[in-house]
C-alpha cells in the first residue's frame, strides 16, 4: 500500500532552519515524507544568540526516519550560497523539489538616519539570496517539469496609508525591513511570470498577525498582544499548502490564515496531526 504523507519522495530545502518558522516548516515536511536539507548559521549551541540550532532542528526531524541533511551557510556571503543547492542534491540523493526561503534579518530603525550597511546586509539575505538559491534549483526543476518556490515575507512589505499615519507599535522602525520584503515580493512574482508553463510555481506568504518565534519575542514580544499572535502551525499550514499546490497556483503573495480560509484547510501540528 502506497504512503498517504504528502511530500513522500520529495526532497525539501529549507533555510534559517535553526528556530522559528523555518524549523517548523522543516519539522512538518518530514513529518510528511520528504527528505530534508535544513540551512543556517548556526550548529552548535554555544554559537547561537537565540534558543535553536541546525543541529537540534535536525535531530527533531530524524525521527520520521527520512534523510536529513545540515548545511550551515552564511546566506549574506555569495560564495557561501553557491555551494547550498549542490551540497543539499548531494547529499539527498537528487534535485531539489522544493525550496523554501525562510532566512531573514529584522534590523528596526528609523528611515532618515538608517545605517546604509545594516540595509544592505537585509536586502542582500531577505531578497538576494532567495532569489541566487531559486536561480540555483531552477534547471534541475525545469528539467522535471515540476517545482516549488516558496519565499516567506512579512506584512511589513506594505505601505502605511495617510496622512495621518497608523504606525503601530513599532513606528516607522520597520520601514526598511519592509522594504527588503517588499523587493522579495516584486521578484518572486516575477520570477512564477517567466517560469509559468514550466510546471515551477513560485509564491509568497506572510503572517496576518504576529507568529512567536525566538526571532519575534525578541524583537516585538513586549508589545504586541495576544490578539494579535497567530500560531506557528497555522503559519506553517499556509507554507505547507504552497509546496504541493497546483502549476497554475504561482506568482501570487498569500497571507496566511487568508490561504488557510480561500483553501479551506485544516491545520496540523507539526508532526501532521489535526490540531
Amino acid at each position: 500500500m502506497g504512503s498517504s504523507k504528502r511530500l513522500d519522495g520529495k526532497r525539501v530545502l529549507v533555510t534559517g532552519a535553526s528556530r522559528g518558522i523555518g524549523a517548523a516548516v522543516a519539522h512538518r515536511a518530514a513529518a510528511e515524507g520528504a527528505d530534508v536539507a535544513i540551512v543556517a548559521r548556526t550548529v552548535d549551541p554555544e554559537e547561537a544568540y537565540l534558543p535553536g540550532t541546525l543541529g537540534e532542528t535536525a535531530e527533531s526531524l530524524r525521527q520520521f526516519g527520512g534523510r536529513v541533511t545540515l548545511i550551515q551557510a552564511d546566506l549574506t556571503q555569495e560564495e557561501a550560497r553557491a555551494g547550498v543547492i549542490r551540497t543539499a542534491e548531494a547529499n539527498l540523493g537528487g534535485p531539489v523539489d522544493v525550496l523554501v526561503n525562510n532566512a531573514a534579518v529584522a534590523l528596526y530603525g528609523t528611515v532618515a538616519d538608517y545605517p546604509f550597511k545594516r540595509m544592505r546586509l537585509m536586502h542582500e539575505l531577505n531578497c538576494v539570496a532567495p532569489l541566487h538559491l531559486a536561480q540555483e534549483v531552477v534547471p534541475g526543476m525545469a528539467a522535471r517539469g515540476e517545482g516549488w518556490i516558496v519565499n516567506v515575507s512579512s506584512g511589513t512589505a506594505r505601505h502605511w496609508q495617510g496622512p495621518p499615519f497608523q504606525l503601530g507599535g513599532t513606528g516607522t522602525g520597520t520601514t526598511v525591513y519592509g522594504a527588503s520584503k517588499a523587493a522579495l515580493n516584486r521578484v518572486s512574482n516575477g520570477l512564477a511570470a517567466e517560469l509559468h508553463g514550466t510546471g515551477i510555481r513560485v509564491n509568497t506568504v506572510e503572517p496576518r498577525a504576529a507568529v512567536m518565534s525566538e526571532g519575534a519575542k525578541d524583537l516585538v514580544g513586549h508589545i504586541v498582544r495576544p490578539d494579535q499572535i497567530e500560531s506557528m502551525e497555522e503559519m506553517v499550514e499556509a507554507i505547507l499548502a504552497l509546496c504541493d499546490c497546483p502549476a497554475d497556483h504561482t506568482g501570487r503573495t498569500h497571507v496566511s490564515l487568508d490561504l488557510i480560509d480561500e483553501l479551506g484547510l485544516t491545520v496540523h501540528n507539526l508532526d501532521g496531526t489535526p490540531v
